[in-house]
């Protein structure tokens, strides 16, 4: 049994913070004494934490203030691998394994395309943390795990990182039985009595989403009896309702915020969109294909090529692009016959948590159980 850390900012309402929940119990299930510790603590993916995974909140008011206390922790908890995740709590990690002498057991992870990423936060601490993070990571003795293998390109062709700083470990997903899964009945009304066909998004109300394309897209469906609801919390949700009413599709446009199984909200739809301008690997996406239902996704930067096997899975288009998305929408829900169901929910396969877990465990320790 091995003793390993997993260090965040807290437990919010992100896809890394999702993930991480994820893996510490995927971790635990492969025989591993887990212990996932929050720089801040609390948020909304703490309820889907494994009761089995030891937790440890320092409350610091800032990630950057939480220095002292890790290096402090990780000195009297010594553990065969420590993984951070996220680039502005991987520059803290760096810092804290320094001072207590275990920065050779310390990996970080970046799980978004960084030479996007770091536009996104406008606070001076976080975009000096994604200056100084490229330096570090020359560095540090071990690589920095990306979700995908277009984040890794993205880190190396845009920073100063190396090929030999960088490995790739998938996200895990699914639970391993999601193919046997009974899914609950969706939440919201217009998929549990359906007059019409719905599409459905999922994701932070923000400006990497594109949902503004996805509305655009939506208002120019020549099909008129259709909705869209887009599940997610964020700043962009009155942006966004101003936006359906300019177009005219209000009524039939719905933001009603955070789901906790937004796979039992997308099985019930007859259309899953991703409207992204960049991510990393968009989790909401592998959830999509699993459900087996129909998925389009933009050809953005760098995960869902990888995913969608650069179209042969489901179909990609330009980012930006509402005119050729409104399109692929149309096409997907005129088509009399779905050929491709089994072809999604095997493309999904790949990030089931036994399968995830063993690229970590190669990447934390170098081997993973049999």
């Amino acid at each position: 049994m091995k003793k390993l850390l997993i260090i965040l900012h807290d437990l919010g309402a992100g896809g890394a913070e999702k993930m991480m929940t994820r893996l510490a119990g995927a971790l635990v299930d492969a025989g591993n004494d887990v212990t996932l510790l929050m720089l801040t603590g609390g948020g909304i993916n703490a309820a889907g934490l494994d009761p089995r995974v030891k937790q440890v909140e320092l409350h610091s008011g800032r990630s950057a203030n939480a220095v002292p206390a890790l290096a402090q922790f990780l000195r009297h908890n010594r553990f065969d691998a420590q993984l951070a995740a996220l680039t502005h709590v991987n520059v803290v990690a760096i810092a804290a394994a320094a001072l207590s002498g275990t920065l050779s057991r310390l990996h970080v992870s970046e799980r978004n395309a960084f030479s996007h990423d770091k536009y996104v936060n406008p606070s001076l601490r976080v975009r000096l943390a994604y200056w100084v993070a490229p330096l570090l990571y020359r560095l540090i003795p071990n690589p920095v795990i990306c979700v995908s293998r277009g984040v890794a390109e993205d880190l190396v062709q845009t920073t100063l990182a190396r090929r030999r700083d960088v490995t790739i470990a998938d996200n895990p997903v699914l639970d391993n039985d999601f193919r046997e899964r009974l899914l609950p009945a969706p939440e919201h009304h217009w998929l549990r009595v359906k007059t019409m066909p719905v599409i459905v998004a999922v994701g932070r109300l923000a400006h990497q989403k594109g949902f503004d394309t996805l509305i655009d897209a939506f208002a120019r469906l020549p099909q008129r009896t259709v909705r869209l609801i887009i599940f997610g919390d964020g700043t962009l949700r009155a942006q966004l309702l101003d936006q359906a009413r300019a177009l005219g599709v209000a009524d039939r446009v719905d933001l009603p915020g955070y789901t906790p199984d937004p796979m039992a909200q997308v099985a019930a739809a007859d259309c899953f969109v991703l409207s992204s301008r960049f991510e990393g690997s968009p989790n909401a996406l592998v959830e999509a294909l699993a459900t087996g239902t129909p998925v389009i996704a933009t050809r953005c930067p760098h995960g869902p090529q990888d995913i969608l096997d650069d179209g042969a899975v489901a179909p990609l288009v330009a980012v930006d692009d509402p005119a050729a998305l409104a399109q692929a929408i149309s096409d997907q829900l005129s088509a009399t016959s779905d050929t491709r169901r089994q072809t999604r929910i095997d493309a999904a396969a790949r990030f089931m948590n036994a399968r995830a877990v063993k690229t970590y465990l190669n990447a934390l320790l170098g081997s993973a159980p049999p």
